[in-house]
């Protein structure tokens, strides 16, 4: 998945939320058996919107486990890169300290 479509499933799962907002507002309103069918769509559209945020996180978590594999390669490739960068940015994190 890219960054697009993620966008497009965080707004697909906030829509979904509305609409279960909605239905809940709407089933507080009313009695029996109209009640009842609402909390049931209400439940429905719950289970989409687990559904959809499982799916947004499988995929944050599958590209991360491929950035730490892809970092972890490049630190064992290139130690002493690793080890520069490592001293490069703690001298420019103490730069930033101090200046305060």
């Amino acid at each position: 998945m890219d960054n697009v479509s993620h966008e497009q499933l965080a707004g697909d799962v906030r829509q979904v939320l509305d609409d279960v907002q909605a239905l809940l507002a709407q089933a507080a309103e009313t009695s029996g058996q109209q009640a009842q069918e609402l909390r049931s769509r209400a439940a429905e559209q719950l289970k989409r919107a687990q559904a959809r945020l499982g799916e947004l996180q499988h995929g944050v978590v599958e590209r991360s486990r491929a950035a730490m594999h892809a970092t972890d390669d490049w630190v064992h490739m290139h130690p002493w890169g690793a080890v520069g960068l490592g001293a490069g940015v703690g001298f420019l994190i103490g730069l930033l300290v101090a200046r305060r």
